[in-house]
């Protein structure tokens, strides 16, 4: 009963109706009061020092959103990609080739199209802002859509998303770090290590993988100039994702000690005798053996990632200030190669890489999913938003680039949503 009452917090219509409202917030905000808006977000809180004179920053709301609490977004995501490649939809190439494939064509052509508009321009750089997806919006709109879709059509959008997210970290690590330092990455690849054999020697204590991984690896990380986020998918990579003993034993010694609580059962005092706190307290470590830390620290970030960092990040970076001035940018490359890029090639790029693995007898669509509902799909991945966003930060380096292109993002991913839901509303379930 108690965890029926509390499902909504991992329902992603949750998770994307507070996306909404930050966004809205946000927007209101920054264009209501320019100056408050710009004064909480960007005002100094205190400088710290990061390994000399040179490097002293100032921190202020936005970088520890950004740079701290989207490095934990990111550890959950990490964790997410790990569990999908040990035993989930990406766990073998006949179920990852399809959706894998697809997230390939939602990348590649959306990009291409930002290329191909901004080519020869100081926005080049750009190219990265249409390739991503947020995937709290495009599941929430999925799951306001409801039973008018197959169930595996919600798990081919998983799939994808994860896909996509993976490829978006590596863009990221690769293309959009500029200067590393390689003694503070030594430190953290020294981090990564000491988790790595941490794992191997099956320390399972989530507090040794929180400590290491914020006090060593993220630091080091965020020292070394590659995004302090990366830092947050790596420590994923190294939670233990094994049981320390199978089901089998452990439900034979909880039967047991669930025996000897016997005598505990018309106990009517609330003061249990030190035999059952015992017992209970086995029953406890037990289990905690018998779960997979992988899933138990998914599960618990879950909540905090969707209802607390990602609606607190849109609060942070959806605030853009809209004037007649940008409305005269509708033509600016870097609209067009947003724009075309989330609404037309993520779309087309899904559905043509997709059709190619069919034709090649690679792979084949999902039961009860039809070339509508991918169609629908590649609109719902062309919903950039939180990630889209992220990359504009570190792909533009100029704030009125910055602005135009975020505001493309908004437009372009509320527009994506709307046709996509259109399309997966009226579309009809494959005959099985």
């Amino acid at each position: 009963m108690s965890s029926q009452k509390w499902h909504w917090l991992h329902s992603p219509i949750t998770g994307g109706v507070l996306l909404m409202i930050s966004s809205t917030i946000a927007l209101a905000w920054a264009n209501m009061s320019p100056q408050s808006y710009h004064a909480f977000w960007y005002n100094s809180l205190w400088t710290v020092s990061l390994g000399g004179i040179n490097r002293i920053h100032s921190i202020n709301f936005h970088q520890i959103t950004n740079e701290f609490l989207m490095a934990i977004f990111f550890f959950f995501i990490g964790l997410e990609i790990k569990r999908e490649l040990l035993d989930g939809e990406l766990s073998s190439f006949k179920k990852a080739s399809l959706p894998l494939f697809a997230a390939i064509g939602g990348v590649i052509v959306p990009a291409g199209i930002y290329y191909f508009f901004n080519s020869g321009t100081s926005t080049v750089n750009g190219w990265g802002i249409p390739m991503a997806t947020d995937i709290a919006f495009a599941l929430g709109v999925l799951a306001i859509v409801g039973t008018r879709v197959p169930l595996s059509l919600k798990i081919f959008l998983s799939a994808l998303a994860i896909g996509d997210d993976l490829m978006a970290v590596i863009v990221i690590a690769i293309f959009y770090t500029h200067e590393i330092y390689l003694n503070s990455l030594l430190y953290g690849m020294a981090g990564i290590a000491i988790l790595i054999i941490a794992n191997k020697i099956g320390i399972r204590n989530k507090w040794f993988y929180y400590a290491i991984g914020l006090i060593i690896v993220w630091v080091s990380f965020l020292m070394s100039g590659i995004h302090a986020t990366i830092a947050g998918i790596a420590v994923a990579f190294t939670v233990p994702s094994r049981r320390a003993i199978s089901m089998d034993e452990y439900l034979n010694k909880t039967k047991n000690l669930l025996k000897g609580l016997e005598p505990e059962r018309f106990c009517e005092k609330d003061i249990l005798s030190h035999h059952a706190i015992k017992s209970l307290n086995e029953v406890r470590i037990l289990s905690f053996k018998a779960a997979n830390p992988l899933q138990l620290k998914e599960g618990s970030l879950h909540p905090l990632t969707s209802l607390f960092i990602v609606p607190f990040f849109a609060l942070g970076n959806a605030g853009v200030i809209i004037n007649k001035e940008l409305l005269h940018h509708l033509t600016n490359p870097i609209v067009l190669g947003i724009a075309l890029g989330l609404i037309f090639g993520k779309p087309l790029g899904i559905y043509f890489f997709t059709k190619l693995l069919i034709i090649l007898k690679i792979g084949e669509l999902p039961q009860g999913v039809t070339w509508s509902h991918v169609i629908g799909v590649g609109f719902l991945a062309g919903m950039g938003f939180t990630m889209s966003i992220f990359i504009t930060d570190l792909a533009l380096t100029e704030p009125k680039e910055q602005v135009i292109a975020k505001v493309s993002v908004l437009i372009a991913s509320v527009l994506s949503g709307i046709i996509g839901y259109l399309i997966l509303i009226n579309s009809k379930q494959a005959k099985t």
